[in-house]
């Protein structure tokens, strides 16, 4: 498969982020579920443990390799089934990832834009961009009934690296 690089740049609460759509023919309650139910993104990213009501989960990137640490995702605001804003912070790590998630729902589709800072260093933008694509078509795959084993990684890194470090310098 050949993909293409579908971020963009655009300034997130107020942190230069990549920023993604995906669309799917689905309502907005299981589209969130998707993105948030621990079980339903074990399909496609990895799964979360602790309880979401102390306003922090330990989350761990299932498709990374055995040596990927878990990480702390701190939940900044939580409006179901509309926005979910997280913080990343990977213990003995200096940086720290923002992300937000929208949905959008009209007439039975659901629009998710997702979007990643890239922190202070502009050259993360060559894995955080890739890295995403090869995400969210995963959640793609899962929630249109394929199999996300199939999406590649190295369809999408290193081959569009240069495509996101170019959209910050």
């Amino acid at each position: 498969m050949n993909s293409t690089p579908t971020g963009r740049r655009e300034t997130i609460d107020g942190l230069d982020s990549i920023a993604f759509d995906r669309t799917f023919r689905a309502g907005i309650e299981d589209v969130w579920a998707a993105v948030t139910e621990s079980d339903r993104l074990a399909r496609w990213i990895g799964a979360w443990t602790g309880d979401p009501a102390s306003g922090a989960v330990d989350f761990r990137m299932l498709f990374e390799g055995d040596e990927h640490q878990a990480e702390v995702l701190t939940i900044r605001e939580c409006r179901p089934p509309h926005r979910l804003v997280l913080v990343s912070h990977v213990p003995g790590q200096d940086h720290s990832w923002h992300m937000t998630l929208t949905l959008v729902e009209h007439d039975g589709t659901t629009r998710l834009t997702f979007s990643q800072s890239v922190g202070d260093d502009p050259a993360m933008a060559g894995g955080v961009g890739p890295g995403w694509d090869y995400y969210l078509d995963r959640l793609v795959a899962a929630e249109t009934g394929g199999d996300p084993a199939e999406v590649d990684f190295g369809d999408y890194h290193p081959v569009h690296e240069k495509h996101y470090l170019e959209m910050f310098t």
